[in-house]
């Protein structure tokens, strides 16, 4: 056991663990308000989906451009520091969004509030790391994230009956008390876990990671304006490219680097990552595709699109300590093979949406989705941490959420973009050939059948998952001090 799992106990764990978690609900909570939204407020403010979708991504990768930062912010200040600034850090955000008079604003709150969250999460995981010795943390992960699911799981259906009774603003005015409530208790509640040591912030990786990642993410998205061909496009996703080759090469060359690589010498930890950027495309596809067949093809309100994902998102809280348990007794591999093949079998179900696709049908398929996501996902990454020394458990979760978040902004900007060009690819045939549809009734045919395009893309993303799933090993934990003594694998 570490330090502090030796010396914190467990009547001292669960109050540290509460106000995180409840920090942490706040955070995901107002992400996923944004699945139902986004709608709504593209109306709000005349803007088309590549633009909208900045709502989403840009908060994902401003997330997780912030997220290495976390390495070097958890050795260089104490745990209560940390989490009292992110949170006052997402107040800020928060008022800046519920006062917001333009997009550029809204979208600049969004990502002052992405900013804590890529500060509150890690630091979430790395406290989790530190109180529970290995064996115990498949059960304490699946508790986390019993009350961390929980935000998307309540988050798009109270966001729909919100919009439906009052303005978008009260989104985000209605987290202000709760936000003030969670920083007066963690000055009270909260005690320090990890200790500090004086490091130097490496500005250049920085510099690197923000150029790098917002190059790429950039490509991606004005792919949807302005096509793959697109001068600009191009010279984004090469100027992404190469700035995170450099950012790698500059890392694996560092006497202390700002993101420490070396974690990926453990190959249960290398594997799930790669594995964890994949699904991660499966999960986050719902937050802008299915809420925009839903409201604009097949003109649901916001309430109803919320409470057809309820029970899905329940399905997975309700799942998620059971999975820890299974975990801590089985492994990840089979969870994992068996969760992403419910996810493939019912995503296959997307792909032949229609203008006649029954509600009842919608429900079911997408808490299969959930159901299959609640069995791979805590498992997966738990795996490939537990293999980490513990000099590496900062580094790795602050890697492993880094891939995750990149992951899924890139991925959700390339299927939005995907969704736009087939959408308008199949308006531009319809015209051609001439047909008896009213211009809105070709226009919601063409947006469905370009949501199927991206949703058998989703598929294709499922697939290499399951593939790489059947490679994961259950590793052997010991107490690792080295780090370059890496476990056996069995």
């Amino acid at each position: 056991m570490t330090g502090a799992e030796s010396d914190i106990s467990l009547t001292k764990r669960i109050p540290i663990l509460t106000v995180m978690i409840l920090g942490a609900f706040f955070t995901i909570f107002n992400q996923t308000t944004m699945t139902v939204a986004l709608p709504t407020l593209m109306d709000a403010f005349g803007v088309l989906p590549a633009t909208g979708q900045w709502l989403t991504t840009g908060y994902m990768l401003v997330n997780g451009i912030c997220i290495p930062i976390t390495g070097f912010l958890m050795k260089r200040f104490t745990t209560r520091q940390l989490f009292h600034t992110s949170m006052i850090i997402f107040l800020i955000g928060t008022v800046v969004s519920a006062i917001a008079p333009s997009f550029a604003v809204l979208l600049s709150g969004r990502m002052i509030q992405a900013v804590s969250t890529g500060i509150t999460m890690p630091l979430l995981m790395t406290v989790v790391l530190s109180l529970f010795p290995p064996d115990k943390r498949g059960a304490a992960m699946g508790t986390v994230g019993l009350a961390v699911i929980f935000a998307p799981a309540i988050g798009p259906t109270l966001a729909g009956y919100v919009l439906d009774v009052f303005t978008w603003r009260a989104l985000f005015y209605g987290m202000i008390p709760f936000i003030v409530i969670i920083i007066v208790s963690s000055f009270i509640l909260l005690k320090n876990v990890s200790k500090t040591s004086k490091t130097r912030l490496d500005t250049i990786s920085l510099m690197l990671t923000i150029i790098g990642f917002g190059a790429l993410l950039y490509g991606f998205s004005e792919a949807g304006n302005s096509g793959w061909a697109s001068y600009v496009v191009i010279i984004s996703l090469l100027v992404g490219v190469v700035t995170i080759g450099l950012f790698i090469w500059r890392q694996l060359g560092a006497k202390e680097p700002f993101l420490d690589l070396t974690a990926f010498k453990y190959d249960m930890f290398s594997l799930t990552t790669i594995i964890n950027c994949t699904v991660t495309v499966l999960m986050y596809a719902d937050m802008i595709l299915l809420p925009l067949y839903l409201q604009n093809a097949r003109g649901f309100t916001a309430l109803e699109s919320g409470i057809l994902m309820l029970p899905g998102a329940l399905l997975m809280g309700v799942l998620n300590p059971v999975v820890g348990k299974l975990f801590d007794r089985f492994g990840a591999k089979w969870l994992s093979v068996a969760g992403i093949t419910i996810v493939l079998a019912t995503t296959y179900t997307f792909t032949n949406l229609s203008l006649s696709t029954g509600y009842i049908v919608l429900i079911l398929m997408y808490a299969g989705r959930r159901l299959g996501m609640a069995l791979f996902l805590m498992p997966i990454q738990t795996a490939g941490l537990n293999q980490l020394p513990p000099a590496l458990h900062a580094h790795g979760t602050a890697i492993s959420n880094t891939a995750k978040q990149v992951a899924a902004a890139i991925g959700t900007a390339l299927l939005v973009t995907i969704m736009t060009s087939r959408t308008e690819g199949y308006l531009q045939q319809m015209i051609t050939q001439g047909t008896s549809q009213t211009e809105e009734q070709m226009a919601a045919a063409a947006s469905i059948q370009g949501v199927n395009d991206a949703y058998f893309v989703i598929l294709i993303f499922g697939a290499v998952s399951l593939v790489l799933s059947f490679f994961i090993k259950r590793v052997t934990v010991e107490d690792h001090t080295e780090k370059g003594n890496v476990p056996a694998s069995s």
